[in-house]
C-alpha cells in the first residue's frame, strides 16, 4: 500500500503575519483618528534634523572620539563609576580634538543627555543614535528631544534656592513652553513671568490637602511660597537655550524651530495619552495587550503609545515583560510589539532576558530590528531550533485567538522545507504547546492526508514515541 502522506509538500516560505493581525478583529474599523500634523511653519523631518546634527555637532564628535579612542580593549573614559569623564580622558581629548577640557566635559554631558553616549552599569559606550547619526533623521530628532526633556540637568541650578522652588519652576515649565508655541514668537520675559507665577500657585494649591481630627505641629520648614520666581525663570529659560529650544536675550524668549517642534511633539503625546484610543490607558499591560488583541496593527500601536505616555518606562517595559512571560503566546507577542514602540530605553531589560528560553526568539528579533536590521531580515538571528520554536508559539495564539484558515496559512511560515521536516523538528523542540498545536492544525487543514501526518505527529508527542 502506498502512503498517501505528501513527503516532499514543499511549504513557500514567507514573512509570518504580525500577531496583532491574528484575532477575529481583522474586521474591525481602522482608527479615525488622522495622523497629527505640525503647525504650519515647521521646517521639514529633514531640516530640522539638519539643525538638531548642527547643535550636537560637538557632542557627537567627542562621542565619536571617545569611540575610536577608548574602545573595547582601551582605556576606560570614566574613573567614578557614574559615566562621569575622567580627568586624564579630558585631557587627552581637548589635545586631540584641540578644545579645552571644560568643552571636552560639556559636549560629553551633551552627549549623554542625548543618547549619543549610553551608560550601562559601571561603564559607558557609544549609543545606537550614534551609529545612525549619519543616515537616520529620526534617530537624529529623537536624541534631541531626549535633550530636550532633560533642559533641567544640562544647565547647573542656581545653589542658593530651595529644591522645592527648583521642583516646582521646572513642573510648571511645560505650560509655559506651551504659551511660547502658540505665540510663535518674541514673548517679554514679564509675561512669562506671570504665567509661571500663575503655574506654581496652581500647583501649590492642588498639592493643599486639609486632614481630618487632630494632627501635630508641622515641623518648622522654610516655606518656598514666597521665593522669587524670577532667578529660577532665567535659569529655567538659560537652561532651555543652551539645549537649543530657544533664543533669550533682551528680555523676551523665542523657541527656536527645533524647539516649537519638539513642544508640539510633547502636546501630542499628551493628547493620545488623555484620548487613549480604545480605552485601555488605565488597564494593567495584560488586560491593555489583551485589548489591543481586538485592533488593527495601527490602531494598536496608536494604543501602545497612549499606554506607554502615561506611565514612566522603566515601570512600563517591565509590566511588559512581565505580560510576555505568561502561559498567553498572543500577548508574548503583543507584548514585543509594545516593546517595539518603547524603543532603546527598552534595550537593556530585552537584553537581560535573553537567558530565558520562552522570550529568548523574540528578543532576539527584537535587537536585530533595534540594531537596525531590516523586519524582513530578522528572522536570520534566530537559530533553527529558536525559529521552530517561535513558530509553535506564533501557532498556539493563532489556535487560541485566530481562525482555522489564519492557522493553515501559518504553516507556510515555517522554514523547513518539507512537512516531515517541520513535524520531525517541532516534535524535538519541546514547545509545552506542540500538541494542542498539531492537534488545532490537524483539524484545520483541508488536506486528509496531512491532516493524518499532523495528528500521527501529535499523537506520538503526547505518548512519547517516535
Amino acid at each position: 500500500m502506498t502512503s498517501r502522506i505528501p513527503r516532499d509538500s514543499r511549504l513557500r516560505l514567507v514573512r509570518p503575519r504580525p500577531l496583532a493581525a491574528a484575532p477575529r478583529a481583522m474586521n474591525q474599523q481602522r482608527s479615525r483618528r488622522p495622523a497629527p500634523r505640525p503647525p504650519e511653519g515647521t521646517p521639514a523631518p529633514a531640516e530640522l534634523a539638519r539643525m538638531a546634527r548642527s547643535g550636537l555637532a560637538g557632542a557627537a564628535r567627542v562621542a565619536r572620539w571617545a569611540d575610536a579612542a577608548l574602545g573595547p580593549g582601551g582605556d576606560s573614559a570614566t574613573a567614578d563609576g557614574k559615566a562621569t569623564l575622567s580627568d586624564v580622558t579630558a585631557e587627552r581629548a581637548a589635545s586631540d580634538l584641540n578644545l579645552t577640557p571644560a568643552q571636552v566635559r560639556a559636549d560629553w554631558d551633551t552627549a549623554r543627555l542625548a543618547g549619543l553616549v549610553e551608560v550601562h552599569g559601571d561603564s559607558a559606550r557609544p549609543g545606537w543614535r550614534l551609529r545612525a547619526w549619519n543616515r537616520d533623521d529620526s534617530a537624529v530628532l529623537r536624541g534631541w528631544v531626549a535633550l530636550f526633556d532633560a533642559w533641567s540637568l544640562a544647565h547647573p541650578e542656581p545653589e542658593d534656592h530651595e529644591p522645592a522652588a527648583v521642583a516646582e519652576v521646572v513642573s510648571a515649565m511645560p505650560q509655559v513652553l506651551s504659551f511660547l508655541q502658540l505665540s510663535a514668537g518674541p514673548v517679554p520675559v514679564e509675561q512669562l513671568l506671570d504665567l509661571l507665577e500663575q503655574r506654581v500657585t496652581e500647583l501649590r494649591t492642588a498639592r493643599c490637602e486639609i486632614p481630618y481630627g487632630p494632627q501635630p505641629e508641622p515641623a518648622a520648614e522654610p516655606e518656598p511660597t514666597d521665593a522669587p520666581l524670577a532667578p529660577l525663570l532665567d535659569w529655567a529659560l538659560r537652561a532651555l537655550a543652551s539645549v537649543g529650544a530657544l533664543t533669550y536675550g533682551d528680555g523676551q524668549a523665542t523657541l527656536t524651530p527645533l524647539g516649537s517642534w519638539a513642544v508640539w511633539v510633547k502636546l501630542e503625546q499628551i493628547c493620545v495619552a488623555a484620548q487613549s484610543p480604545a480605552g485601555n490607558i488605565e488597564q494593567s499591560a495584560e488586560d491593555m495587550l489583551r485589548g489591543c488583541a481586538q485592533l488593527r496593527p495601527n490602531a494598536a500601536r496608536a494604543e501602545y503609545r497612549a499606554w506607554l505616555a502615561a506611565r514612566p518606562v522603566g515601570s512600563a517595559v517591565t509590566e511588559l515583560l512581565g505580560a510576555a512571560r505568561g502561559e498567553d503566546a498572543l500577548l508574548r507577542g503583543l507584548a514585543f510589539e509594545a516593546l517595539r514602540v518603547v524603543g532603546a530605553p527598552a534595550e537593556p531589560d530585552v537584553r537581560a532576558v535573553l537567558d530565558e528560553p520562552t522570550l529568548r526568539p523574540y528578543a532576539l528579533l527584537w535587537l536585530a530590528e533595534h540594531d537596525g536590521t531590516d523586519p524582513e531580515d530578522a528572522h536570520t538571528v534566530l537559530t533553527r531550533e529558536e525559529a521552530t520554536w517561535l513558530w509553535v508559539d506564533t501557532a498556539a495564539a493563532v489556535a487560541d485567538h485566530g481562525e482555522a484558515p489564519l492557522l493553515v496559512r501559518h504553516l507556510e511560515s515555517a522554514v523547513q522545507p518539507t512537512v516531515p521536516m517541520l513535524l520531525d523538528e517541532v516534535r524535538a523542540v519541546g514547545h509545552p504547546r506542540t500538541v494542542q498545536v498539531l492537534v488545532a492544525l490537524a483539524a484545520a487543514h483541508p488536506d486528509p492526508a496531512l491532516a493524518k501526518a499532523v495528528r500521527r505527529a501529535a499523537f506520538q508527542v503526547h505518548t512519547g514515541g517516535s
